[in-house]
């Protein structure tokens, strides 16, 4: 730490203020990054960070205060010095291209527009050889619009690499890893570091937070409250500062499961390019049970959500419904069935970015009653019914007349939550529910499905995050290539040997065992 101290000061934000109208997002945030560095960005959704960051990177333009870049001002707003002083940015919400490939994504704005040709092997080669030093496996010539949301997030992490950064904005960087390849990249960002290079990690994983960073500052409400050595705190002490009071997990108790509402019988469905379908697969959705779904991204968990919100059918094998199979799959039938869905990702599936709070509301439920009555629109009651979610979820936000694209991610996640549990469907399908949320945001979704679950639905949890898996499913698959493992019970399991599970290894003979 001493040693850090004398060393280079290579970022340094002096007072940055920014609002959004009567929202003050930052009030004079002031912080330091030195080379060999990393630092964390902690904060509950919407305290500040990525306002923040985008500031750094010229995205925005602050209200006042500077942002130093090596001993230089960086001009206001223009992202394109941010990127030749050196400063690369991993981005919440990706930014690439649906329509190019992966290599192009990673090699669009590095060259000239008037270079006539350019060595799309060599390119690769590096890009190639990135991916296996920090453990982020992608195909570079696949579309990045076939791509998982994990996968994109790979292209986001290697796109800011190629580039040579020597300041690194990570935000979020870790959330669709296994913990092996968290591990191989914090061993990569170590050896970065040793020779130079300064990172501002942003996370909500704490136990991250303590391994990798030197220090850490903490805002709230657009506020700096905190600025701590991490081997001076532990998680505990970083989430109540984040919070403002203490955090407690939910309790997890024993359940019992009842009926089985919905079965998917050795069903498989097609490829759609780099991304497999499901392989035989069998599955039950039983009530008063949470169903852990963990792997990978890109092992066919997005096939496994889309069959079951009925957005396909599958070629061979059968989905039942309380043992019939319905004769109309479909994402009206689903939603018909008691099915509700907490899609994978809330901007691009989950909602529509300039509707408003209602509108978004009741994206799924617009034709069914109260909202509709032989064909009108009742709004009055569609209003009322956003307002009680934005109260009952604590959804930050002016009015239920805000367009959501407004709102931070945690409060977009709360109003979805609402809608689904609102309903009190029979069957919930929460893909990643928490993914980019903070500590408190985690706590509070893990609490609704908890409910959920002890009111009788039956609940399929799809997530990357192991911790989630293990600490909420009564019940754990692991899904590779498409393959569903045997089910276990939780606590059976190790960590690692999950981890091992996710990578594939020793899969097949868990199913042969089983």
């Amino acid at each position: 730490m001493a040693k850090l101290e004398k060393a280079q000061v290579v970022l340094r934000l002096d007072r940055i203020t920014k609002t959004f109208g009567a929202l003050t997002a930052n009030d004079a945030i002031s912080l330091v990054l030195r080379e060999g560095e990393v630092i964390a960005l902690l904060g509950e959704n919407g305290a500040g960070k990525t306002t923040l960051m985008n500031i750094l990177f010229g995205h925005y333009t602050a209200d006042s205060g500077t942002v130093e870049v090596f001993g230089q001002t960086l001009p206001a707003g223009n992202p394109r010095a941010a990127l030749a002083a050196g400063v690369g940015m991993v981005h919440q919400h990706f930014t690439l291209a649906d329509n190019m490939t992966v290599l192009d994504n990673i090699v669009l704005g590095t060259l000239p527009l008037w270079m006539p040709w350019f060595d799309r092997a060599a390119a690769t080669a590096r890009i190639m050889a990135l991916a296996q030093d920090f453990g982020l496996a992608v195909a570079v010539d696949a579309k990045v619009g076939t791509l998982s949301v994990g996968e994109r997030q790979r292209v986001e992490i290697l796109k800011a690499l190629y580039r040579d950064a020597r300041i690194l904005i990570l935000d979020e960087p870790t959330a669709v890893l296994t913990p092996q390849e968290t591990d191989a990249l914090f061993a990569t960002m170590r050896k970065a570091v040793a020779r130079g290079l300064s990172v501002v990690f942003i996370s909500h994983k704490l136990h991250e937070v303590t391994a990798i960073s030197s220090r850490c500052y903490v805002l709230r409400h657009g506020r700096l409250v905190a600025e701590v050595a991490t081997q001076d705190t532990d998680r505990h002490a970083l989430a109540e500062l984040m919070v403002g009071a203490e955090v407690q997990a939910p309790s997890v108790q024993p359940s019992t499961a009842g009926e089985t509402p919905m079965r998917l019988d050795a069903v498989t469905t097609p490829d759609i390019g780099a991304a497999p379908g499901l392989k035989r697969v069998t599955l039950d959705l039983r009530a008063g049970q949470i169903v852990g779904l963990a792997g990978v991204s890109g092992n066919g968990q997005s096939a496994l959500a889309d069959l079951v919100a009925g957005l396909t059918r599958p070629a061979s094998g059968a989905v039942l419904l309380d043992g019939v199979m319905p004769a109309d799959w479909s994402p009206r039938g689903a939603v018909a069935s008691g099915i509700a869905r907490i899609p994978e990702d809330r901007h691009k599936t989950g909602t529509i970015a300039d509707f408003d709070l209602t509108e978004n509301a009741i994206l799924e439920t617009y034709s069914l009653a109260p909202f509709s009555r032989n064909g009108w629109m009742d709004w009055r009651k569609a209003k009322a019914f956003t307002r009680g979610i934005i109260k009952t979820y604590d959804v930050r936000c002016p009015g239920p007349d805000t367009r959501i694209r407004l709102l931070s991610g945690g409060n977009m996640q709360k109003l979805i939550l609402g809608r689904v549990l609102e309903q009190e469907p029979r069957i919930i399908l929460a893909n990643q529910p928490v993914r980019g949320l903070d500590i408190g945001a985690v706590t509070y979704v893990h609490q609704r499905l908890l409910e959920a679950r002890a009111r009788g639905a039956a609940v399929l949890l799809i997530s990357e995050d192991l911790d989630e898996v293990t600490a909420l499913a009564d019940v754990i698959h692991v899904m590779s290539e498409g393959r569903l493992s045997p089910g276990f019970a939780r606590g059976s399991k190790t960590l690692t040997e999950l981890g091992v599970w996710m990578a594939g290894h020793g899969f097949n003979e868990a199913s042969h065992a089983a």
